[in-house]
């Protein structure tokens, strides 16, 4: 038995309440996730690099050990990218975004779609795709909470990141009318952008009155 044995709704800390139901629930595919969030290219083609280096400038010996090195770097990597896999569940109700991740410790974040300021969506290629939400008010969550389901580099202003997602053109789709139905967004022009260029999912939410 694990913590998660106990949740009354998968991937939610409790029951819904009333009116409010599930959209769509998912989580990140390991193998997308260790490419696009972990690097795991780019690790493999740094130790590819060393291991050419030390055959040129060292001994076969020490190439040897590099190789072993990077496969190791490589293997943790992957392994990494499955533990968190199996451990992460992304829900879209009616009402809220719910992120339950941790490996080690689990949480719970929940964003309100009517925190939900903005989210944009980057496709990665085989229908697979990271789409980032941006909350409304700062402050509201910390980096090192949600890594590594967080946008790369927004240090300052953090945002929560449904990442490596099957089929992430649909769950944008789901995402951006659960928010129409909550309350209006306002349009925002875009100039075109790149094929892996991030794109919005739905517009800047219009202030309260």
């Amino acid at each position: 038995m694990n913590e998660h044995d106990i949740e009354p709704i998968r991937g939610l800390p409790g029951d819904l309440p009333p009116g409010e139901a599930i959209l769509w629930q998912g989580a990140p595919d390991a193998r997308v996730f260790a490419r696009s969030a972990l690097g795991v290219r780019w690790i493999g083609g740094y130790f590819a690099l060393l291991v050419c280096w030390a055959m040129v400038s060292g001994t076969p010996l020490g190439a040897l050990m590099t190789a072993g090195l990077g496969l190791l770097a490589v293997g943790l990597a992957y392994g990494f990218a499955h533990l968190v896999a199996r451990s992460t569940v992304y829900t879209i109700t009616n009402r809220r975004v719910v992120l339950r991740i941790g490996v080690a410790l689990s949480k719970c974040i929940n964003l309100p779609l009517t925190k939900l300021g903005s989210a944009d969506l980057r496709t990665l290629g085989g229908g697979f795709g990271d789409i980032a939400l941006v909350p409304q008010g700062a402050g509201m969550l910390g980096y090192l909470i949600l890594w590594p389901h967080a946008r790369p580099f927004r240090l300052a202003a953090p945002q929560p990141m449904l990442r490596a997602l099957p089929d992430a053109a649909e769950v944008a789709g789901v995402l951006a009318k659960a928010a129409a139905a909550i309350g209006p967004v306002q349009q925002q022009r875009s100039e075109p952008a790149s094929a892996n260029a991030p794109r919005p999912v739905l517009g800047a939410r219009e202030a309260a009155a």
